[in-house]
């Protein structure tokens, strides 16, 4: 067949693999000679901490796609196929590497944060300038920005209607695999004078980090086996996902997040296994759609990033000062005193992972016991989580917060001690993170203060000084969280 383009290049981005990859595919059906690339871009970099597992989660799953297009280029006669890397500001970086590499255009997907489409928005300029098309697709999402609206051709502000309408329009053309085998022939041996190479940690101005101690296997096969792994126990995901000690979530967030699997695959086995009567599948599908739901949400309410999606909450008087510093402080060593927000805190410092249930738990407990704007939490959960995602993560703490799009109710406030209970009734998880607890009674591990002397007899354990008495009070905490939020509501 013709083809539109004699040399394109492809600029990937949140998209970290070879399989149905929409703008790979895209530009090897469309051009004769097509180069994939990727910008360590220092306007990202910059401002992270030096040691950032989603630094080097990124670069270790470059080093696996460069791999995967080398042997799909041997597989279609072509040897040098490779990653072109860079390193320095995208929005400079990459429409000089499009001129030097004399491409009529440049395919990348879809990437919805404001700060991206400002990129984007000036990548396309510098293109135009040069005379090079950018094209863009969707890829990380099923359905994108006005592709679910309701009757009246309005963004959704409740989940349960968009998920409804989301499956209503779901069909087997949205979950398509988009083909990139077939057309690999196009893609191309590597100039001279570009060399195949993944920067290492220290050439990008990075420190290693506990990644590979972790276990979280980088890149397109190591989200294939931790996916296969899941879809051995997807059945009873309802029954396990609120549980932290046990093995109940899928753990493919990360690999959302940078693209190393396609949501068009979660998805679709998922949907085929709810339609089979998986009652697992169904709900982890809900989670695949509150995704998408927060994505929209996104785009069409931008100002979310900084301001309530409800603006009478901006009104809300949050605690501040000295005081108000120390608490935050201990909320993020995990040194609360309330044993299973500790253990979600120090989860997610040691590790960059937390439990979605642990998720809610901390976050509530910052703004609805401590009194802290939830703006402080979820700047720091930007920093710490490796799945970081800015529409996931303001929309989970506006839930929390009650401040957001279907939140939970504002006079709902979660007691730490409770959820504990409830959700880590032998204390496996909290034990695991708070070693000093780990001699203590099952009936005093979710609330050290309660137990007596005689009850600690034997076990080592010294109240205030093994572990930190509770910061605040929660019955206390709580009345006064209810009166802050009624003041807001009685204008």
């Amino acid at each position: 067949m013709d083809k539109t383009f004699d040399a394109a290049l492809v600029w990937l981005r949140r998209d970290l693999r070879v399989r149905d990859n929409a703008a790979l595919h895209h530009a090897l059906h469309q051009s004769r000679r097509v180069w994939c690339a990727f910008v360590f871009d220092t306007e990202i970099l910059e401002p992270l901490p030096r040691a950032d597992r989603r630094v080097e989660f990124i670069r270790d799953s470059l080093l696996a796609l460069d791999a995967e297009l080398a042997a799909l280029g041997l597989r279609h006669g072509h040897a040098d196929v490779g990653l072109i890397v860079l390193h320095g500001a995208a929005t400079q970086a990459l429409p000089a590497l499009a001129d030097r590499l004399h491409v009529q255009a440049v395919f990348a997907a879809h990437d919805y944060e404001p700060a991206a489409k400002a990129r984007d928005a000036r990548v396309l300029g510098a293109l135009a300038d040069a005379g090079i098309a950018f094209h863009t697709t969707k890829d990380q999402v099923v359905f994108e920005g006005d592709e679910v609206l309701t009757g009246t051709g309005l963004p959704y502000s409740v989940f349960t209607p968009y998920r409804n309408n989301w499956l209503r329009q779901v069909d087997e053309a949205r979950l398509a695999e988009w083909p990139v085998e077939r057309h690999a022939a196009a893609l191309a041996p590597l100039p001279a004078g570009f060399a195949r190479g993944v920067p290492t940690l220290a050439e990008l101005g990075f420190e290693p980090t506990n990644l590979h101690e972790l276990r979280l296997a980088p890149g397109e096969s190591g989200a294939q086996a931790m996916f296969a792994d899941f879809l051995e126990r997807i059945d009873h995901y309802h029954e396990t996902r609120d549980f932290p000690a046990v093995k109940g979530p899928s753990y493919l967030s990360v690999h959302l997040r940078f693209g190393t699997v396609s949501p068009r695959q979660l998805a679709r086995e998922a949907l085929e296994r709810a339609r089979a009567g998986s009652r697992g599948a169904a709900v982890w599908l809900d989670e695949l759609i509150w995704r998408e739901f927060y994505q929209q949400l996104l785009h069409h309410h931008p100002r979310v990033v900084t301001h309530a999606f409800r603006p009478e909450y901006d009104a809300i008087k949050w605690e501040h000062g000295k005081h108000a510093d120390v608490l935050f402080a201990a909320w993020c060593a995990g040194r609360t005193g309330y044993p299973l927000v500790d253990a979600g805190m120090r989860q997610l410092n040691q590790t960059g992972y937390m439990h979605n249930r642990l998720r809610m738990v901390t976050a509530s407990f910052l703004c609805k016991d401590l009194g802290i704007d939830w703006r402080r939490g979820e700047r720091y959960f930007a920093e710490k989580l490796n799945d970081h995602d800015l529409a996931a993560n303001n929309g989970g703490w506006q839930w929390a917060a009650s401040t957001g799009c279907d939140a939970q109710p504002w006079f709902r406030i979660f007691n730490p001690v409770t959820q504990s209970q409830k959700f880590d009734p032998h204390g496996r998880f909290i034990r695991r993170y708070l070693p000093e607890l780990a001699a203590l009674p099952d009936e005093f591990v979710h609330a050290p203060w309660k137990a007596r002397p005689v009850d600690l007899a034997g076990t080592g354990f010294t109240p205030g000084e093994d572990y930190p008495a509770p910061i605040v009070d929660h019955d206390a905490a709580r009345q006064k969280t209810l009166l802050r939020y009624e003041s807001v509501k009685k204008g």
